[in-house]
């Protein structure tokens, strides 16, 4: 029986992070190592108490063992993967996820990741983006769009379905179309980052695709969440100054001075007439994703899960 599991540092309210574990757990994880961020007590004992769940807490005494504590969250989160690498392996596989992604497996995950070929050492998941709810959804449902692995046909597509900013977004992508990556832990040497694995020098040595797992990211799932990440995000987060534009054309701009024109231009209303565009599922939107088979619907009752793998916690 193939064992899997999942590394996450988090720094997010208590429901969120079990939302995460109850859904992973569900799908057969064997194992979640949930590295905390900063000091969360009544999220350290409630994960804690649960036998599949391994929580650490990432205070002062923990980054003094380790040449302190990185400056930017990337760092600290690669540092928090080689540290469950390392550890002695209690499963065959792990993902490092991030706890507003989900893995949508079209089957089993141990199944898939039982059908690998054995010199594999990392496999790479794609993501899909959770749409907000809108016209095109169904009570309890989540949208999520998908884009196409060719480059031509992604962004041919991003221009049918947003047709007034798909021309500088990755198939209509706020975030990362780079994915996520299963990987054998244990491996000695392993250096693990935020899309990638190099061992030796060699940047995702014997990868092998997983087409039949879709990484479910909540980026910008409703108008709220993404008001309330914006900031962060265009100073150190995803939409930071130093990043590459999403697409390859001659005239492209990365997402922060997109999102810095956006503003200057109209301000706030400005940003939520993006938002509606890009980011809502509405029916219009839907059945332009529909047509170039690149939308994706699922029910996935979390809070249901979370107090069925939680019984008794209330996470307010």
């Amino acid at each position: 029986m193939i064992r899997w599991g999942t590394v996450t540092t988090v720094k997010a309210p208590l429901r969120a992070i079990l939302n995460f574990a109850a859904w992973h757990l569900e799908l057969g994880a064997h194992r979640l190592y949930v590295y905390l961020d900063e000091p969360a007590p009544e999220t350290f004992a409630t994960l804690k108490a649960h036998p599949k769940i391994r929580v650490v807490t990432t205070d002062d005494a923990w980054w003094a063992k380790r040449n302190g504590r990185p400056e930017k969250h990337q760092g600290r989160q690669a540092a928090n993967a080689r540290h469950a690498n390392n550890r002695k392996p209690e499963i065959d596989w792990l993902a490092h996820i991030d706890v507003d992604e989900f893995l949508l497996p079209a089957s089993p995950v141990g199944e898939q990741l039982a059908a690998l070929p054995e010199d594999a050492l990392c496999a790479r998941i794609r993501p899909v983006e959770a749409l907000a709810p809108g016209t095109g959804t169904g009570p309890g449902e989540t949208a999520f769009k998908a884009f196409h692995l060719d480059q031509a046909a992604r962004q041919r597509a991003a221009r049918a379905c947003f047709p007034t900013w798909g021309q500088q977004l990755s198939g209509g992508f706020l975030s990362h179309v780079a994915g996520k990556l299963f990987f054998r832990p244990g491996t000695k040497g392993l250096q693990v980052r935020i899309h990638n694995v190099i061992l030796n020098g060699n940047h995702n040595p014997g990868q092998v695709p997983l087409p039949g797992i879709e990484l479910g990211h909540f980026h910008a799932d409703s108008w709220d969440h993404f008001l309330a990440s914006y900031r962060f995000r265009l100073s150190r987060g995803s939409y930071r100054a130093e990043l590459k534009p999403q697409v390859r054309q001659a005239d492209a701009v990365n997402l922060h001075d997109l999102f810095r024109g956006i503003e200057g231009a109209g301000g706030e209303p400005a940003l939520r007439a993006f938002f509606d565009e890009v980011c809502v599922a509405d029916r219009a939107l839907c059945d332009r994703l529909e047509a170039h088979d690149l939308l994706r619907r699922h029910v996935m009752d979390l809070d249901r899960l979370r107090t069925q793998h939680f019984p008794g916690v209330n996470p307010g």
